[in-house]
């Protein structure tokens, strides 16, 4: 039989097509592989799929042939199950600090993986009109250029924004530019950060990357090296974002014992609980004692509340009071 065009082509296919399509329940069978091949250009006898399929083993494949009904190959260790895909598009869709555009085109990817059947099901399973969004399309440079940074061990600068009442960006410290040396870069609450070491201040700091502008990579030295390989990032990140930002001290709450489970998601499993009545419990933990920490007391009215020392609880009374007055 003469060859076809796209015989140097053939086994590219045949490996595209277990990647994307096959499983143990539904396997493909040669009947399966030939037409595939054939809605490309490409005629193939048996004898070489049955080459081809060697070939791909030889290589590191680990192409199962099942012999019982349904019959046909599959390839036993996927790049991503489905399950793996679905975590992985949710938390994309989920991500703040991904915009909505890069947000479409990263599923689109991602749904690559999948068979025809699971493309189309998790495209059609997508939410992210509505969803909060980055509006900075240049955070994936971002990531590239500090990441280029830290590699190189060089410093970078930056402007850094917020944006007002009329959504236009306004530049911190008037328009000058930010010059610090990156340490690593850490999602948090939903957030993209950088931490790294400030050299005006001689301390570390961190930055929203989706807040940065015009980034540089610069020829000078990364500075404070010392500081920055001691940092414990995990540490860090639960003292100094969100609630738990600005200085730290050591404080005692009551629960009511149905708030265990948020107490845990927030403090994490390592938290020691005390019995302090038949329906609560208290908890000692180390928090800055800030007005997101404040707030997120308050929230649960009767069912929490701060018990030491005596500086947190006039901190919640006078926030209380603020508050109040504004009504």
């Amino acid at each position: 039989m003469a060859k076809s065009a796209g015989q140097k082509q053939k086994i590219l296919y045949v490996k595209e097509l277990l990647e994307r399509r096959g499983d143990r329940q539904s396997p493909l069978s040669m009947e399966m592989i030939l037409s595939y091949l054939e809605n490309r250009g490409i005629s193939a006898e048996r004898k070489s799929i049955y080459d081809d399929i060697d070939a791909l083993r030889d290589f590191g494949m680990d192409i199962v042939y099942q012999k019982k009904h349904p019959r046909g190959y599959y390839l036993n260790n996927r790049p991503f199950e489905t399950a793996e895909l679905k975590l992985l598009i949710d938390a994309v869709e989920a991500s703040k600090f991904i915009t909505q555009k890069k947000t479409m085109e990263l599923i689109e990817k991602l749904s690559a993986f999948g068979d025809g059947q699971r493309q189309r099901l998790f495209k059609r399973q997508v939410y992210v009109r509505d969803r909060i969004k980055s509006m900075n399309e240049s955070i994936y440079h971002n990531v590239d250029r500090i990441h280029e940074a830290i590699s190189q061990n060089k410093r970078i600068s930056f402007y850094y924004f917020a944006y007002d009442v009329k959504k236009k960006r306004i530049l911190r410290r008037g328009g000058t530019r930010y010059d610090i040396s990156p340490a690593v870069l850490s999602w948090s609450n939903e957030n993209y950060y950088l931490i790294a070491y400030d050299h005006e201040a001689e301390m570390i700091k961190h930055y929203r990357v989706d807040k940065m502008s015009d980034i540089r990579v610069e020829e000078s030295t990364r500075l404070g090296l010392e500081i920055i390989e001691n940092i414990d990032i995990a540490n860090y990140t639960q003292k100094y974002f969100s609630m738990f930002s600005g200085e730290e001290i050591s404080v005692t709450l009551e629960f009511a014992n149905e708030l265990a489970g948020v107490v845990l998601d927030r403090f994490g499993l390592n938290i020691h609980f005390f019995p302090a009545g038949e329906n609560s419990f208290e908890a000692r933990v180390k928090v800055a004692l800030s007005p997101f920490f404040l707030g997120w007391i308050a929230a649960f009215g009767k069912q929490a509340k701060i018990v030491r020392p005596q500086e947190a609880v006039d901190a919640m009374k006078n926030m209380l009071d603020t508050a109040r007055n504004n009504y």
